[in-house]
């Protein structure tokens, strides 16, 4: 199995498009090198920033063998892989190993409710498809309709190339339960991330690795130093860090997160283009909120 450190921050990175909605390769090397150089820790392909909802199998081929070539082994990448089907996952899967990525993010099944032993038996199965392949679990209940139980993260963190968990449900203590049933796995560490951003330095503090962080999208420095100051002990500089986005996120408020996150992006002077449709609108109003939030961030220095 490849050995990756599932720790720090990772950005979902963006997927910039055209106005005709196709991949702009040259825009998504741009992103590439402007997170890395801000010091984002990891790249993410196809995290709900991504857009990997609504990406097909040629398109999200191209995003992955795009970021992995031009990564060129800076930082590592990951690759959302998780679909509907079992079958599907094992194809994606296989496809984001054979383009070269590092770590495979697996988000659960969706829409048909799945019980329990049917979402163990899909990562079981999964890993067992990609035996080389680490695999971080991916819980985000509100988009896809099954959670994780803590329980089953533990029997899961049994199978050696089931190495993590990241928890987008927004509930603390779902994230303290994966961190406890983390400490059974008997070959190796078990990493837990927060998807969260407001939760990140709680996750740190609690014994987690790090984060899946959306708004690194818009402030990676700022995103990134969360980590950074934690790990060196500055405990005032990374609640500063941490505290500083909460303006920002206070957009997200009757919108849809990851358009607003794109939205500031192409604020910010990035030719990222808009979210594929239908789920690209944003009123004039938000846009202006969002311009004016960006506008004092500048002033504190978060870009």
């Amino acid at each position: 199995m490849k050995q990756v450190d599932i720790k720090g921050i990772i950005v979902p990175i963006i997927t910039p498009m055209n106005e005709d909605e196709s991949i702009n390769t040259d825009v998504l090397k741009e992103q590439c090198d402007r997170m890395i150089d801000a010091g984002i820790h990891a790249i993410f392909c196809f995290g709900t920033n991504g857009e990997g909802y609504i990406l097909n199998g040629k398109e999200k081929e191209l995003v992955l063998s795009t970021v992995v070539k031009h990564v060129n082994g800076r930082v590592p990448v990951y690759a959302g892989t998780g679909c509907v089907s079992t079958k599907e996952t094992i194809e994606q899967s296989k496809m984001a190993e054979a383009c070269g990525a590092d770590v495979l993010s697996i988000i659960t099944p969706s829409f048909a409710a799945a019980s329990q032993d049917e979402i163990q038996r899909h990562y079981e199965t999964v890993a067992a498809s990609v035996p080389d392949m680490p695999i971080v679990l991916y819980n985000i209940p509100a988009r896809t309709g099954n959670k994780i139980d803590p329980k089953t993260v533990g029997k899961l963190a049994q199978v050696d190339n089931i190495v993590g968990a990241k928890d987008s449900g927004g509930d603390f203590k779902n994230i303290l339960g994966y961190i406890e049933a983390g400490k059974s796995r008997k070959s190796g560490d078990f990493a837990v991330l927060s998807g969260n951003d407001q939760l990140i330095l709680w996750t740190l503090q609690a014994g987690g690795t790090g984060a899946i962080s959306g708004c690194a999208n818009v402030y990676p420095h700022n995103m990134a130093s969360i980590y950074d100051e934690f790990v060196a002990g500055n405990w005032t500089e990374a609640k500063k860090c941490q505290d500083a986005i909460g303006p920002f996120r206070d957009n997200f408020a009757g919108a849809n997160p990851n358009t607003v996150v794109k939205t500031a992006v192409r604020l910010l002077g990035h030719n990222v283009g808009l979210c594929r449709a239908p789920f690209n609108m944003i009123p004039d109003a938000k846009i202006d909120a969002i311009k004016k939030t960006l506008e004092v961030d500048k002033q504190k220095g978060l870009w």
